[in-house]
């Protein structure tokens, strides 16, 4: 039945590789789970309704990803967007969560509404090959560069930005105990190396003491009632918060495009330069957003780490399904997750401008290396981008680069946009270019130029 619903065998998979998979993203992104609770905290809600809503609408939500759109891709609270919600629109805005929460909702409303105009699937075609190369490229830079940091591999220096880590510390040989055991069964052709490499470091952490072993298997989740339908939609209205609406649609609308893009492309599911079934998925992003704001939750995207299953050899929902079953579990079973996915916090004493400052961060030496193998991976689109052609590939190199350097796919993706519109015009060349090229280049420069909208 599975087979059949699924269409494993049309896309050359099985049931034992999509379970493989679902379960390999699941270990990739679990520290969701522990990340938002702490953010969303921070802007004064609680902390452990905000878990159980961050395990059931990233459920949910990859649920209608799989129906939806029969895509490996798992829908799930975005990074980035849950800060600018908390740090940015609550607490410096002062602006209740609870209406920031009707912020969010309005925007996930306003997404699901463009499904009837058909945007969303336009903006997916209207991209041209060289971008949508570049786009998955720059994601998997950027998700190397995150794994490298959570591995302890390389850290942030106040002087070089970015310098080797302390390769002899603790977290970082349990990262690349990992990491080899994870390449060398991708070597030999192991399709679930990325799962067996997370699980090998998990126990060589939990024996040199990087990961606390867990107190309890099972534990009964916290109430939803703290957050559950406390968005104030009224007051978003009342308080003028249009800026924010649209920051917080833009910014689900880019990432999610980015995301389907780089994943899609990597697992080879792109057909003739476009996404099938573009629309469906986007509109599991949107009502999933829609429901994340009414359990008390910030704006859903899909997620990259996907990426990670696509590798294990995911191509189909079915693998959506086993992490979405997966998060239902963690409800019951967070002591065990939270070891996994855990975080070691590092202190350090750096010195800027003639003063030491310490500085706490956390690594995640578990998890850290599906991400680096993952980006090594994704980097291979950029032989499709005729590097020649100096209108296609000076956009692709700036949409490739910003995104690591910035932290940002949505910044990546603008630089891309921008430059790849005024090129194709200054050379003659305009019509090769979508006319939602242009109007989102524009709308891109409005972002930058306007304060207070970037």
């Amino acid at each position: 039945m599975l087979t059949n619903y699924f269409r494993l065998t049309e896309q050359g998979t099985n049931v034992r590789t999509e379970v493989l998979a679902g379960a390999t993203t699941f270990a990739t992104m679990a520290y969701i789970i522990f990340v938002q609770p702490v953010v969303l905290g921070a802007a004064g809600m609680d902390a452990g309704a905000v878990f159980v809503s961050t395990c059931v609408i990233t459920a949910l939500s990859t649920v209608l990803m799989a129906f939806l759109a029969n895509y490996p891709v798992a829908v799930a609270p975005a990074m980035g967007h849950n800060f600018f919600f908390a740090y940015v629109v609550v607490l410096t805005m002062h602006v209740p969560w609870q209406t920031a929460l009707g912020a969010v909702f309005v925007s996930g409303l306003i997404f699901v509404a463009t499904a009837s105009f058909g945007l969303r699937e336009q903006i997916v075609a209207a991209v041209p090959e060289s971008l949508k190369s570049a786009i998955a490229a720059g994601i998997g830079l950027l998700i190397t560069l995150i794994g490298m940091e959570w591995a302890g591999v390389v850290r942030l220096n106040a002087s070089t930005f970015v310098s080797l880590g302390d390769l002899s510390s603790k977290p970082a040989l349990v990262a690349l105990v990992g990491l080899v055991a994870t390449i060398v069964l991708m070597a030999r052709g192991f399709k679930g190396a990325i799962l067996v490499g997370i699980l090998v470091a998990g126990i060589v952490g939990v024996l040199s003491g990087v990961v606390a072993r867990p107190d309890a298997l099972f534990s009964m989740p916290p109430s939803l009632g703290p957050t559950a339908f406390k968005l104030d939609v009224v007051g978003a209205v009342k308080q003028n918060l249009f800026a924010v609406i649209f920051i917080f649609f833009f910014l689900d609308l880019f990432d999610t495009v980015g995301s389907l893009i780089g994943i899609a492309k990597q697992a080879g599911l792109m057909k003739d330069g476009k996404l099938p079934r573009a629309g469906r998925a986007l509109l599991a992003d949107a009502i999933g957003t829609v429901g994340s704001a009414v359990a008390g939750n910030t704006t859903m995207v899909s997620y990259i780490e996907s990426a990670s299953g696509v590798a294990a050899g995911g191509r189909t929902g079915l693998a959506g399904l086993v992490t979405a079953g997966l998060f239902l579990l963690a409800l019951f079973v967070s002591p065990v997750v939270r070891a996994i996915s855990g975080g070691f916090p590092i202190q350090e004493t750096i010195n800027i401008e003639g003063h030491d400052v310490v500085r706490t961060f956390v690594l995640y030496p578990v998890t850290s290396p599906a991400l680096i193998v993952v980006g090594s991976l994704m980097i291979k689109t950029l032989r499709d981008i005729e590097w020649d052609d100096f209108t296609e590939s000076l956009p692709a190199f700036l949409t490739l680069v910003i995104m690591p350097l910035t932290f940002s796919i949505t910044d990546g993706i603008a630089f891309g946009f921008i430059s790849y519109a005024l090129l194709k015009l200054v050379t003659g060349r305009g019509r090769e270019a979508h006319w939602l090229i242009y109007l989102f280049a524009i709308l891109f420069v409005v972002r930058y130029a306007v304060p207070g909208l970037h």
